[in-house]
């Protein structure tokens, strides 16, 4: 159990080095020839690997066995990066090489993005494996300049969202998922780091160019006529009338203020349930390259929104993830008022009244931003295959209706909806 003062001691260190971090003449040392690591090492600039570079560092860096029998294969179908998988057949062992590229990979070059992300994604890693180390694969080695996370190898486990789709029901998922979210925010917050600490972690985890894609692609484009935006012809009507729906994006350009001016706690960003590997007993979340500081409740609704989907698009799934979004808070709830009474440096944590004033705060939010991702994956520039594969389309565009309807439900009644049993009392009305 890592306790407030540990977490200080890392983080406070994290400050001054590069935790875990192999050196670059470990590299330049190795005997590996090929041409092509060698002039990337030797002249220190940025080129994207290719399955065979990958290889070869993988071989360089000497993590995986002697005598092993490595292949490599580009896997990688998200949006942003490239994605190696090597595997040592001969030992039945393999690990993960994640390169970040200058341009968001959905749209192509005509989208640059700075390749620092990486060293966000990295560092993020680095603090939730040290907060929630049964949570998050282990990092090995980080290069900055190639852009190069290398960390451990989760295949054994499946993508929670393609898994669910499946039919899998992972039961020990939303009680993972609250024990990750109730610690990473709390070791991240004032309460844990004192505010002098907190605020050289806001400066380290400075994010611009990711945030300006949450701030567009759920806070903004979806709410208006954007080139950005994806959808049916049959969901026009629906559509421009949530465009025209003032009250609506009155609400909504309220949760983008406290997104955009909330430091509050060290986010993930972008938790939903294909940034999660799980299997019956294990969960592991990746892919914080969307870290920084921000409001805590953003996290909470991304989990929130990304189980809702599952329901909406089955509802004969309905017991069980309703059971998964209870478990989820009420998990959340314990474990940060356990730590909030044992853990805190704040002079005012004795104060209950407090406390419940923040768990408020934190479930209106998230109910808030939830409706928010419900809204932006189902007209917005990426979707989610919960909904888009949905085979028969009259039941696709059924449950992209349903989804709208509770988004904007969600996003105008937060304040109502600020109670576990009113937010399931709504998630199944819906």
């Amino acid at each position: 159990m890592r306790g407030a003062k540990d977490t200080t001691v890392f983080l406070a260190s994290f400050l001054s080095k590069e935790a875990f971090k192999v050196s670059s003449t470990a590299l330049k040392a190795s005997k590996i020839k090929e041409e092509i690591i060698m002039s990337l090492i030797k002249n220190e600039t940025y080129q994207p690997l290719t399955e065979s570079t990958a290889l070869a560092l993988a071989k360089s860096l000497n993590i995986l066995p002697e005598n092993n029998e490595l292949s490599c294969t580009e896997i990688g179908d998200g949006n942003l990066n490239l994605v190696f998988h090597i595997i040592d057949r001969k030992h039945n062992k393999g690990l993960i090489i994640k390169q970040a590229l200058p341009y968001a990979k959905v749209v192509g070059e005509s989208w640059p993005l700075t390749v620092k992300r990486a060293k966000i994604e990295a560092d993020a890693l680095k603090v939730f494996g040290h907060i929630t180390p049964d949570f998050v694969p282990e990092v090995y080695y980080t290069d900055d300049v190639l852009a190069i996370t290398v960390m451990e190898d989760l295949s054994r486990l499946s993508i929670a969202r393609t898994g669910f789709i499946n039919g899998e029901t992972y039961p020990l998922i939303s009680k993972h998922l609250g024990e990750y979210v109730a610690k990473t925010l709390f070791y991240t917050s004032d309460y844990a780091l004192g505010p002098s600490l907190k605020k050289e972690q806001v400066q380290k985890f400075i994010n611009p160019e990711l945030c300006k894609i949450t701030e567009d692609l759920i806070f903004t484009d979806p709410f208006f006529d954007a080139e950005t935006n994806d959808f049916e012809d049959n969901l026009l009507p629906s559509v421009e009338n949530l465009w025209q729906d003032l009250d609506l994006k009155f609400h909504v350009a309220v949760l983008k203020k406290s997104f955009l001016s909330e430091a509050e706690v060290l986010l993930h960003g972008d938790l939903h349930t294909g940034s999660i590997f799980a299997s019956p007993t294990e969960t592991k979340v990746i892919d914080p390259e969307f870290a920084f500081y921000g409001p805590a409740g953003f996290d909470i609704g991304q989990v929130f929104a990304n189980l809702a989907f599952q329901l909406i698009a089955n509802p004969e799934k309905e017991s069980l993830i309703i059971q998964h979004i209870e478990t989820f808070w009420n998990v959340f709830e314990e474990q940060f008022t356990r730590l909030w009474k044992t853990e805190n440096k704040e002079e005012f944590s004795s104060t209950t009244t407090f406390l419940n004033f923040l768990l408020t705060k934190y479930f209106e939010e998230a109910v808030g931003f939830a409706g928010c991702e419900l809204i932006r994956r189902t007209i917005g520039l990426a979707h989610v295959a919960d909904l888009d594969q949905i085979p028969n389309e009259q039941l696709r565009l059924s449950a992209k209706q349903r989804t709208l309807e509770l988004g904007k439900v969600l996003i105008k009644q937060r304040k109502e909806i600020n109670t576990l049993e009113k937010l399931v009392e709504t998630v199944r009305n819906s």
